[in-house]
């Protein structure tokens, strides 16, 4: 699990600087439902603090699509309100992870997932307060274990 998470942010640190990236090796159609595992929380009352879904309540993601096309096409739905209304900064498809990051215009708020097909493990990870100092940065990263509706992912 360390090492999912230390990949995620490596890979959203390195899309960072290369914003606009667009990576579809695949085509695939995925139609998910993920449930929710735990959550890593920073903000003012909990810094990096791990809570189970028996800790906190979160939802789990009922109906996740996944449409990922050959050359640039990837689509992501259901995810969160925020992921469905934008474009997306950065998406990346291959035969075992998607990767996917949006800021907002103001880039004081972003949102970024990795899906690891061969697991079923997406991590989901929230930013805000982005241009704030550190201390008011606020980061909820989401845990949830994955299956596709019509076979074993």
């Amino acid at each position: 699990m360390k090492l999912y998470l230390a990949l995620f942010i490596f890979l959203i640190s390195y899309s960072f600087a290369k914003a606009q990236n667009t990576n579809i090796t695949i085509d695939k159609n995925l139609n998910l439902t993920c449930a929710f595992e735990k959550v890593i929380l920073k903000n003012p009352d909990h810094n990096f603090e791990t809570f189970t879904k028996d800790q906190i309540k979160r939802d789990d993601i009922k109906k996740l699509i996944i449409e990922s096309k050959s050359p640039n096409v990837l689509n992501i739905k259901n995810l969160s309100n925020f992921i469905d209304k934008i474009e997306l900064d950065v998406k990346i498809s291959n035969k075992d992870v998607v990767l996917i990051q949006a800021l907002d215009r103001n880039k004081n708020y972003s949102e970024s997932a990795v899906l690891t097909f061969k697991t079923g493990e997406l991590i989901h990870e929230i930013t805000t307060n982005i241009n704030q100092k550190e201390k008011e940065k606020e980061k909820e990263i989401l845990f949830y274990n994955c299956k596709n509706k019509n076979q074993n992912t």
